[in-house]
C-alpha cells in the first residue's frame, strides 16, 4: 500500500508539472523557438532543497549556509539567535560546462566533508515542446568526527553517507516556479534501532514579487516504507520537514533568509535525522548567501 502511494504522489505531481505547461505560450512561437527556458530559480538552492538552477560554464560558486537554534525560548535567547546548537556549512561549486557543476563543502555538525555533482540533462524547451526541467542532484559526505562515535567495529566506511535525487522542475512563468523531487538516502553506518535507508519526496517553489525579491516554500517528506525497514517497528521515525522563507538576488548574488523546521543541512541529514515537528512551533531562522564568479 505505501508503494501505491508513493507511486502516486510522484505520478500525480509530474503529469501536473507537465499537463500544466501546453498550450500557455504564444502559439506564434510554438515551432521557433526550442531554446531552454531562462533558469527556474533564482539560485542553485532554494533553502534545504537544491534546485534545477547551474551557473553557466567556468563559473566558481561559494555558499555560505547557517542555521540557528530552536525559536522555542523566545527572547531569552532571542528566539535561537543565540542559542547553542547552530550549525554552519560553507561550499564551493564549480561549473564544468552550463548543464554540469561538481562542488565540495564543510558543515560544521558531525564535521561533515561533501562532495557532489548536479547534473540537468533535459531543460523545458520556450515552445513548451520539453515542459520540465530534469536534473540529477547527488552527494557522498565524511563524518570526520573521531573513531571514538563509531564504536568498537571502526572502519572508514562507517564515516559515509550518501544522497541523491531526480528533481522535475516547471517555470509557469516570470513569477512562479516549482519543483518536486523524489530522494533516496544510505547512511552506512547508523545507531542502533535507526534505518540505513530513507526514501523521501520534497517540493519547493518560488514566486517573485518584484524583480529581486521571491517568498519561497518548501516541504520535504521522509516516507516509512516497511519493505526496506531494517526494524519490525520504526523508532521515533523522522518528522517533515517545513520551511519558508524571502529571497533577495542579483545578477552574481542571492541571499536567502528563512524559518524551517530541520538543522541539519545536508539532503541526507534532513530526511534522515529530523527530529523537530513545525506543528510543535520546534523551528528556527536561518540564511543562505551565495556568490558568483565567472571565468
Amino acid at each position: 500500500m505505501m508503494h501505491y502511494k508513493i507511486k502516486t504522489a510522484f505520478l500525480s505531481s509530474l503529469l501536473l508539472l507537465s499537463l500544466a505547461g501546453f498550450g500557455q505560450e504564444d502559439p506564434a512561437t510554438e515551432e521557433t523557438d526550442r531554446r531552454p527556458v531562462r533558469s527556474s530559480f533564482e539560485s542553485g538552492i532554494l533553502i534545504d532543497n537544491q534546485t534545477v538552477t547551474i551557473p553557466t560554464a567556468n563559473t566558481l560558486e561559494m555558499l555560505i549556509q547557517h542555521k540557528f537554534g530552536s525559536i522555542q525560548n523566545g527572547l531569552t535567547d532571542l528566539y535561537g539567535i543565540y542559542a547553542a546548537g547552530a550549525n554552519v556549512r560553507i561550499g564551493f561549486n564549480y561549473s564544468i560546462r552550463d548543464n554540469l557543476m561538481v562542488g565540495f563543502g564543510s558543515t560544521k555538525n558531525k564535521k561533515l566533508q561533501d562532495f557532489q555533482v548536479k547534473w540537468t540533462f533535459l531543460n523545458q524547451t520556450r515552445d513548451n515542446h520539453w515542459p520540465v526541467t530534469l536534473t540529477f542532484y547527488g552527494n557522498m559526505a565524511i563524518d570526520a568526527r573521531g573513531k571514538e562515535v563509531f564504536g568498537t567495529n571502526y572502519a572508514f566506511g562507517n564515516r559515509l553517507s550518501y544522497f541523491s535525487q531526480l528533481i522535475i522542475a516547471r517555470r509557469f512563468n516570470d513569477y512562479l516556479s516549482v519543483q518536486v523531487a523524489p530522494s533516496f538516502t544510505h547512511f552506512n553506518s547508523v545507531d542502533k534501532l535507526m534505518e540505513h535507508d530513507k526514501i523521501g519526496l520534497s517540493f519547493a517553489g518560488r514566486v517573485k514579487i518584484s524583480p529581486q525579491s521571491s517568498l519561497m516554500l518548501q516541504y520535504d517528506i521522509p516516507f516509512k516504507i516497511q519493505a526496506i525497514a531494517e526494524n519490525m517497528e520504526f523508532t521515533n521515525p523522522p518528522k517533515p520537514n517545513f520551511a519558508f522563507g524571502w529571497e533577495i538576488s542579483t545578477s552574481t548574488h542571492a541571499f536567502q533568509i528563512y524559518m524551517g523546521t530541520a538543522d541539519g543541512i545536508l539532503g541526507q541529514e534532513v530526511l534522515m535525522n529530523n527530529t523537530n515537528d513545525f506543528l510543535n512551533g520546534e523551528m528556527m531562522f536561518g540564511f543562505t548567501i551565495t556568490r558568483l564568479w565567472s571565468f
